[in-house]
């Protein structure tokens, strides 16, 4: 097994096996063994989990933070992934979502965020798009620049 170093800044924090840790000056951590963390800069705080995908985001999260609530968590991500994998028709993202599930029912939540991370400008970029078309007050059929994704039903 090889060991896992990581530098922290003076003041950051560190989401280590459930607890929450400060450090207060430049500080190097060395893992000898396998852990479960995330580093504060990944933290995606709940009022910024905006979108379907961030809010994905959040619940992988909270399985990885918490781990004595992660099989509740995990329930919660069951039932809103099929309607999420339902709103994109970007095979991009559906590919990603299904990487991430994947990576879930192996128990390798560290790497599902790393995957959601990279679908997010997917989904930014969907959004976007949207937003420039008149979309009709039902989220019917929106008629979208061609090679542009979408996101049916993702506002």
């Amino acid at each position: 097994m090889s060991t896992l170093r990581i530098t922290l800044r003076a003041g950051e924090r560190i989401f280590v096996n459930g607890a929450v840790m400060r450090v207060d000056r430049k500080t190097h951590l060395e893992f000898m063994n396998d852990v479960t963390f995330l580093l504060e800069s990944h933290v995606m705080q709940a009022e910024d989990a905006t979108t379907p995908i961030r809010q994905l985001y959040f619940v992988v999260q909270l399985m990885l933070i918490d781990p004595a609530t992660a099989s509740e968590t995990r329930v919660l991500f069951e039932r809103s992934f099929p309607a999420l994998m339902a709103a994109f028709s970007s095979a991009a993202v559906r590919s990603g979502l299904q990487d991430v599930a994947e990576l879930i029912e192996r128990d390798r939540v560290f790497e599902a965020l790393k995957r959601l991370r990279a679908i997010i400008p997917l989904e930014d970029a969907i959004l976007a798009a949207a937003a420039t078309v008149d979309a009709p007050a039902h989220m019917g059929s929106v008629s979208l620049p061609e090679r542009a994704p979408v996101a049916v039903g993702a506002r």
